[in-house]
């Protein structure tokens, strides 16, 4: 059954086909239609790999971020090795400079916590191990335009440089004017080497292919437009990216002993993101849905991007009424939310049953907001659906692993045998030859085919 009120579809998930249909829509909402942008994004990637920085300039000239108080001056440097962050930090207000290094150390402890040592052992002459490298160079996509983030910067930069990241880069389209100091002092506190003053596709383009002053870099993270989202899509392979991301989603778990006003404050907190945002409900009742719309519609009376989130509430909000704690546990599994805020009676006995999440927030007294800002972990988490198979931004996308392998004589003669009758049983002879040129004039191996006579 179905239901349209101000805010939100209200969905009852009582076996019908509509509501059914409803649920399979939302589980498939990560299927984003690249193919109205890819061609441009495809012309904007080939141009700049053979123009370089030209096409940079070119592009960037285009679409120069809305709002920006200048013109796009064709001289101006795209690569900032030095930029005035310090200053930037000390001309912001003292609340606003305390906020940003608060987050800076409270994301920096939490992400020290993920480090990886590598290993080695030794078992019957066979070393093993696995050595952990940082990338040489990471980037980070930090979107302009409608908003700015300086958040995104600490939130993925940090990590890089936790994990050893000796040249951190963040890319974003800059306003020329103090606009530009949250992101500056960000990039200052995160310990970021340089900012490429361009964005969109022709700034992952340049990351990923460089140009004559933007370096090739090893990974790009972040999230961005469906230009940016396809661009990291198209140049995926000559670059490892961090994921597809497409528009920010709540999943909010509530019980009849929830605060609709609460519940109603986290979801707009999402819905103001942008139009396309994905604001979803989880109750028990129709009678407590029918709470939260109007709550929504009190609270958006005077949110100054209540446009915004009324396009969001419109297009995808859904409050989904569902029997029970289990039935609701099932559908969260299902949808595979980024940010899975748990208002029910006693959180964490439901949270083991939802293995799929990007973040977990838990209790009412825990805002999603807190996560975007200063709790730690990164804010940066895979969108529709993806947390069936991916994770939160770590230090674990800033490194490389290598398996390290070293055989003693005796060892590989032990092995010798085995692995000369898998590689003639896949028909690669010269595998086991490989073995044989090593075995045949071993001491070792000579001992060792004496003792299996003997026994």
């Amino acid at each position: 059954m179905l239901k349209r009120y101000p805010s939100m579809l209200t969905v009852h998930l009582d076996g019908t086909s509509s509501a059914a249909e409803a649920l399979r829509c939302l589980s498939a909402r990560g299927e984003a239609d690249f193919a109205r942008v890819e061609a441009v994004v495809r012309e904007i990637i080939d141009s700049v790999r053979k123009g370089g920085d030209a096409a940079v300039r070119r592009y960037a000239a285009r679409f120069e971020p809305q709002g920006s108080t200048r013109r796009f001056d064709e001289t101006r440097p795209l690569l900032l090795r030095e930029f005035d962050g310090k200053g930037a930090l000390d001309r912001l207000s003292g609340r606003a400079r305390d906020a940003l290094e608060l987050s800076a150390e409270r994301i920096r402890a939490f992400h020290e916590h993920g480090k990886e040592a590598g290993f080695r052992y030794t078992t019957d002459g066979v070393t093993l191990g696995m050595r952990v490298t940082p990338v040489r160079r990471a980037a980070v996509y930090a979107p302009g335009g409608k908003a700015r983030y300086p958040s995104s910067v600490l939130m993925a930069a940090i990590p890089a440089r936790v994990a050893g990241v000796p040249d951190v880069i963040v890319a974003t389209p800059l306003s020329g004017d103090e606009h530009d100091d949250p992101i500056f002092a960000a990039a200052h506190l995160a310990g970021v080497s340089a900012i490429v003053d361009a964005g969109g596709a022709q700034a992952i383009a340049a990351l990923a292919y460089g140009t004559e002053s933007i370096p090739r870099v090893d990974k790009i993270v972040g999230p961005g437009n469906i230009y940016v989202a396809c661009a990291k899509r198209l140049v995926f392979g000559a670059v490892s990216i961090d994921g597809v991301a497409g528009p920010s989603e709540i999943l909010i778990l509530a019980d009849d002993a929830s605060d609709p006003r609460l519940v109603a404050a986290d979801l707009i907190s999402q819905a103001e993101h942008d139009e396309a945002a994905y604001p979803l409900l989880l109750c028990t009742s129709d009678l407590f849905a029918y709470a939260v719309d109007q709550e929504i519609e009190s609270q958006l009376q005077t949110l100054p991007r209540a446009k915004i989130a009324r396009a969001s509430f419109a297009a995808n909000g859904h409050a989904f009424v569902v029997s029970g704690r289990a039935r609701m546990a099932e559908v969260a599994d299902e949808l595979a939310a980024e940010h899975l805020s748990l208002h029910v009676t006693d959180p964490e006995a439901i949270l083991p049953a939802i293995s799929r999440a990007g973040a977990a927030f838990l209790g009412p007294l825990t805002p999603e907001a807190a996560g975007d800002y200063l709790a730690g972990p990164s804010h940066v988490l895979p969108t529709g659906g993806a947390v069936r198979f991916g994770s939160p931004l770590g230090i674990y996308d800033f490194v490389t692993r290598t398996s390290l392998i070293r055989y003693s004589a005796e060892a590989l003669a032990r092995h010798a045998p085995a692995i000369c009758v898998l590689g003639r049983l896949e028909g690669l002879e010269g595998h086991a030859r490989a073995v044989e040129a090593r075995t045949e004039t071993s001491g070792a191996f000579m001992r060792e085919s004496q003792r299996e006579s003997q026994s």
